[in-house]
C-alpha cells in the first residue's frame, strides 16, 4: 500500500496542532464606552500548527485585527488568553512580529537602516558584519537589495510593504502577524506580493495568521480559513481547511475545481449564512426586549 503525501501532510498538521504551538483559547474583550462594556469578541477557540498559515475573515467590525493584536500582545484579553509554545502572551515580544497595511517605516532612515534598526533590537550581541550579513540577507528574500540606500518616499507603496515583511522577519519570529498588509495596493503589486510571501513561507515555514478582505487572497494562501461572525461578541464562525498542494500557481488555481468550491464556501459563509446568523440574532435580541417590556408592564 502505497503512502498517500496529502493525508501524511494533514496528519502532521493536526499532530503539530495538538501539541500546542500556538493556541487561543475561550478569548473575549471589552472596551469601555459611556453606556457600559462593549463586547467585541467573545469565546474565541483556535489552535494553530507550527508552520501554518492561518486567513482571518470577515465583514468589517467582526474583530479579525483585534484577534491579532491580542496575539501581538497588543491588547489584553478581558477573558480566556493565548498560549505560544507553553509561555503565556501578555505583552509584546520579538518572537510575534506585526506587518501591518500601513507599512510603519520611518522616514528618516534609509531601507537598510529601518530593517538594521529591528535587527540591533533582537538581535543584541552580534558584530557588525554579523547585523550586516543577516539584514541584507532579508532584503534580499523580498527582492530590495537593490533599494537599500533609499528612503521610504523614493520606493513605491509595494516595495515599502516588502521592507515592512523584511523587517519582520529579520527578528526571526516564531509568528508572523500581517493585518492586511497587501490591501492599500494596486491588484498587480498585490498578486505579486502574494507570490512573494508564498515562497517566503516555502523557505522559512514561519507560522502566518494574516487578517484579509480578500476571498481569492485567503484560498491562495492559507492553509485554513477561519471565518469570523459580526460583532458585537464577535467569534470564530467557521474554519475551513484548505486542502491544494503547494507550490500554488495563481493562473492555474484559476481554473481548479476544489479552488474554486473553497472561495464558493468562504463567499456562502460570508453573504449567506452570516446574514441568517445576524437575522437569528436580531430576532432573539427583538424577544428579549419584548420580555422585558412585558415584566415592565406587570410591575407597572
Amino acid at each position: 500500500m502505497k503512502n498517500n503525501p496529502k493525508a501524511s501532510s494533514q496528519e502532521a498538521l493536526e499532530e503539530s496542532r495538538l501539541q500546542r504551538h500556538l493556541e487561543l483559547s475561550q478569548v473575549g474583550i471589552d472596551f469601555p464606552t459611556p453606556k457600559g462594556p462593549f463586547t467585541a469578541l467573545q469565546d474565541v477557540n483556535l489552535k494553530i500548527a507550527k508552520g501554518e498559515f492561518v486567513s482571518l475573515i470577515g465583514h468589517s467590525g467582526c474583530g479579525k485585527s483585534t484577534v491579532l493584536n491580542i496575539v501581538a500582545g497588543l491588547h489584553q484579553a478581558s477573558s480566556g488568553g493565548v498560549i505560544l509554545d507553553n509561555q503565556e502572551v501578555n505583552a509584546p515580544g520579538p518572537e510575534r512580529a506585526v506587518v501591518f497595511q500601513n507599512h510603519s517605516l520611518l522616514p528618516w532612515l534609509s531601507v537598510y537602516k529601518n530593517v538594521e534598526l529591528a535587527v540591533k533590537q533582537t538581535r543584541q550581541g552580534r558584530n557588525k558584519a554579523e547585523i550586516k550579513e543577516w539584514v541584507q540577507h532579508n532584503l534580499d528574500l523580498v527582492h530590495m537589495t537593490h533599494a537599500a540606500d533609499k528612503l521610504p518616499s523614493e520606493i513605491s507603496g509595494g516595495m515599502k510593504q516588502r521592507v515592512g515583511i523584511a523587517r519582520a522577519l529579520s527578528m526571526e519570529p516564531k509568528v508572523l502577524l500581517m493585518d492586511e498588509p497587501f490591501g492599500a495596493l494596486d491588484a498587480l503589486t498585490r498578486a505579486h506580493l502574494q507570490d512573494s510571501v508564498m515562497e517566503i513561507h516555502a523557505s522559512l515555514g514561519n507560522t502566518v495568521i494574516m487578517i484579509t478582505h480578500d476571498v481569492d487572497e485567503a484560498v491562495l494562501l492559507s492553509d485554513r480559513i477561519v471565518m469570523m461572525t459580526n460583532g458585537p461578541a464577535a467569534t470564530i464562525g467557521e474554519i475551513l481547511e484548505v486542502d491544494l498542494e503547494r507550490p500554488r500557481n495563481r493562473l492555474e488555481m484559476a481554473d481548479n475545481l476544489k479552488y474554486n468550491q473553497y472561495r464558493h464556501a468562504v463567499l456562502t459563509f460570508l453573504y449567506e449564512k452570516q446574514k441568517k446568523i445576524e437575522t437569528v440574532g436580531a430576532a432573539k435580541s427583538d424577544l428579549s426586549k419584548g420580555k422585558m417590556s412585558k415584566k415592565k408592564s406587570s410591575a407597572a
